[in-house]
């Protein structure tokens, strides 16, 4: 992952993963789309973003579960 996709997804993550955020299949994908577009909106590529996550989808769902304090981390 580039050092600016790096940067780009966590502070995404932080101003765009709400505590409220449900992790349900609708929600992460619309969030996932929300970031692919943000991100090319702003010339950063998504190879740029997700070169070292296992995926995108899989990133967000972790925030939001890690959000949640009734859940094990």
């Amino acid at each position: 992952m580039s050092t600016r996709g790096a940067n780009f997804l966590h502070k995404w993550i932080s101003n765009n993963v709400p505590e409220t955020a449900k992790a349900d299949v609708i929600s992460i994908d619309e969030l996932t789309h929300k970031l692919i577009a943000e991100a090319k909106a702003l010339g950063i590529k998504s190879d740029e973003i997700g070169e070292e996550v296992d995926s995108l989808y899989r990133t967000i769902l972790d925030a939001i579960v890690h959000f949640d304090q009734g859940l094990p981390e």
